[in-house]
């Protein structure tokens, strides 16, 4: 290239230079471009942490089992109160008086020795004022009712009120008060003559059987009365079990020993822990008996003698195989039914003059 062209050149490169003017603000477009470029990347990796987290959670919360509901309140067991049945008024003695479950009053005596009470007379069906006898003892059925007179302590009376006769029987010394069959038909004595320790069986024709016991070998310590079974055919003497003796408590029962009634021969041992007061204790089928054990009355099986429950009287009556009479040990002593809980069911008030006496029941 020549000279000359060469300056030509590099001037009208210049005036081309000259001619061209600043693009207006290209800094500050490409610092905003930038920054538009940088909260679009932010957005969209906030966005994905955003899905990201929903991924993981949704399936979580989808899993997770809902709360526990909270526990059922149990309903409490609400015990109905027993029916309660109105006290007998003032003539009360010009029939029998029913009990809950069917059973009557049969007699009431003071126990303060002066023998004053009351007496049903089955035949006439009111109730009789006594205070001869010291001790009056109704059978449970038909028309007899033993008698006990403190002047003749060998003697035992047997009243007909059917017929009005009385006829007077020698038993023996040391006896405890008569005990009926529970048919009626026969009477049970405790002896405790030291030649002849045992029980008595006297007949109503007044045959008298004496069946002597060696208590060395039916061991017997406390209370140690023979009672009848509900069979009839057998009675029964608690048996004293383990060592020690405390005033507090009777003594431990290991069961009780049953005899025949007939000939007085042992038969078998019943593991109870206490006392049965009578035949009606059993129950029915025989597989349960009240006793008066240790501490409380006890309702317990006879095969194996496992208490079933506390009862609030060890003097109780089975009427049938769910039902049981007693009277209230406590207060005015009114006549209660009860299952075999002892839950009360029906409850009898007695008349004001029986408060208070020692009162015998017995089948209607």
């Amino acid at each position: 290239m020549t000279r000359v062209l060469d300056e030509t050149l590099r001037t009208a490169v210049r005036d081309l230079a000259d001619g061209v003017g600043p693009a207006p603000d290209l800094a500050g477009r490409a610092l905003g471009r930038g920054r538009r470029l940088r909260r679009r990347r932010r957005v969209a990796t906030a966005g994905a942490a955003v899905l990201a987290v929903v991924a993981v959670t949704l399936p979580f919360v989808l899993l997770r089992p809902g709360p526990a509901a909270p526990p059922a309140t149990p309903t409490p067991t609400v015990i109905p109160s027993p029916t309660m049945l109105a006290t007998p008024g003032a003539s009360w003695t010009a029939k029998p008086l029913v009990l809950p479950g069917g059973w009557v009053v049969t007699r009431a005596q003071t126990t303060t020795g002066s023998g004053k009470g009351f007496l049903l007379d089955r035949g006439r069906g009111h109730y009789i004022t006594t205070d001869r006898y010291d001790g009056i003892f109704p059978a449970p059925t038909g028309s007899l009712v033993a008698v006990h007179d403190n002047n003749r302590p060998r003697d035992i009376g047997l009243i007909d009120l059917a017929s009005g006769k009385t006829r007077w029987y020698m038993v023996g010394r040391a006896l405890s008060a008569p005990r009926w069959s529970p048919d009626g038909r026969r009477l049970l004595f405790t002896t405790t003559q030291l030649d002849h320790e045992g029980f008595i069986v006297l007949e109503t024709d007044g045959t008298k059987h004496t069946h002597p016991v060696d208590r060395r070998a039916y061991f017997c310590t406390d209370y140690c009365d023979f009672t009848w079974t509900r069979n009839g055919r057998e009675v029964a003497l608690p048996q004293t079990g383990g060592s020690g003796h405390n005033e507090a408590f009777r003594d431990k029962r290991r069961g009780v020993q049953l005899f025949s009634a007939d000939d007085g021969r042992p038969t078998r041992l019943v593991p109870v822990p206490g006392d049965p007061t009578g035949p009606w204790a059993w129950s029915p089928d025989g597989t349960l008996v009240v006793v008066q054990g240790q501490q409380e009355p006890l309702l317990v099986e006879t095969a194996t003698g496992r208490v079933v429950n506390p009862l609030p009287s060890a003097d109780a009556v089975w009427l049938s195989d769910d039902r049981l009479l007693y009277r209230r040990p406590l207060g005015t002593g009114d006549f209660v039914l009860t299952d075999p809980s002892g839950r009360e069911l029906v409850r009898q008030p007695l008349p004001r003059e029986l408060v208070g006496l020692e009162v015998t029941i017995a089948p209607r």
